[in-house]
């Protein structure tokens, strides 16, 4: 099976590979199960199960865009572990997926081994929140994977010096779908209207102290040394107040590391130890 049905009757889908020690990778905000696809072959020793969230990838998309929403993604990722019978698993959240795993820690810690933030913590860094809010929600005028590729390259390239150009493609087919009329965006465009409702309805709510929920897990923190969304200062503060946090910093990335690099994988490999 591919997917399992909320309570609310939406059909999420997940994948659920290999065997061992679980980690529940969780994706970025626009993004889906792609997200994992660098880190996938350095993780032949793992369960490693990854999930899209309502309205996006291949998961049914909500009539209330309102549910798209950081607490009640958290709810479906409960609901997955209990649809696969899950007690307990570390967490490896890229960007909105280390929110959700912020959220678990105090809402189920209980539910969690450990848990790795990809390029995210308590304090979202305002440049990133304008750069996010310039292109989501808004359809592509690309006509092909290779222009949007060439794009991304283009807008991206200083933050990510060292991509090739398969890797530029690879993350472009992850974001978009081609179709004879033009490319498509793989979630709802209504995840635009969600965050903008939630920004109206006030201002961010404090995170300092989800993420002090996290204090008794194992932590890992990989920070992109171009980050605009992690930055030094709150990653610093985020150490004072895990004493027992990894932190790494992945040399030539931007938002988000892709998972495959050298220091990432050993601070993956870290943190699934400490966790068993």
């Amino acid at each position: 099976m591919t997917h399992f049905t909320t309570a609310d009757g939406l059909r999420l889908y997940f994948e659920d590979t290999g065997t061992g020690q679980p980690l529940l990778c969780l994706p970025g905000l626009t993004r889906n199960t792609r997200d994992f696809g660098f880190l996938k072959p350095h993780m032949a020793s793992c369960r490693m199960v990854a999930m899209d969230y309502r309205g996006r990838g291949k998961s049914d998309y909500a009539s209330d865009f309102n549910t798209y929403s950081v607490p009640q993604e958290a709810q479906d990722v409960t609901a997955l572990l209990d649809h696969l019978e899950l007690e307990k698993v570390t967490i490896l959240g890229t960007s909105r997926g280390g929110l959700i795993a912020m959220a678990l820690a105090a809402m189920h810690p209980d539910r969690l081994a450990g848990v790795i933030l990809n390029d995210v913590g308590p304090v979202i860094a305002p440049g990133g929140i304008e750069r996010i809010m310039q292109y989501v929600g808004r359809a592509p005028s690309h006509r092909s994977l290779k222009e949007a590729a060439e794009a991304m390259a283009a807008a991206l390239g200083p933050q990510f010096p060292d991509l090739t150009t398969d890797i530029w493609l690879a993350l472009a087919a992850a974001q978009y779908e081609e179709t004879p009329t033009g490319l498509t965006l793989r979630y709802d465009l209504h995840l635009r209207d969600a965050l903008l409702a939630q920004a109206e309805a006030g201002p961010p709510p404090d995170l300092w102290p989800l993420f002090d929920a996290l204090r008794p897990l194992p932590v890992g923190v990989l920070r992109g040394a171009n980050s605009d969304i992690l930055s030094p200062e709150t990653l610093a503060e985020m150490q004072a107040r895990h004493p027992g946090l990894i932190a790494t910093t992945v040399p030539n990335r931007g938002h988000v590391p892709l998972l495959n690099e050298p220091e990432s994988l050993d601070l993956i490999n870290r943190i699934l130890k400490d966790a068993q």
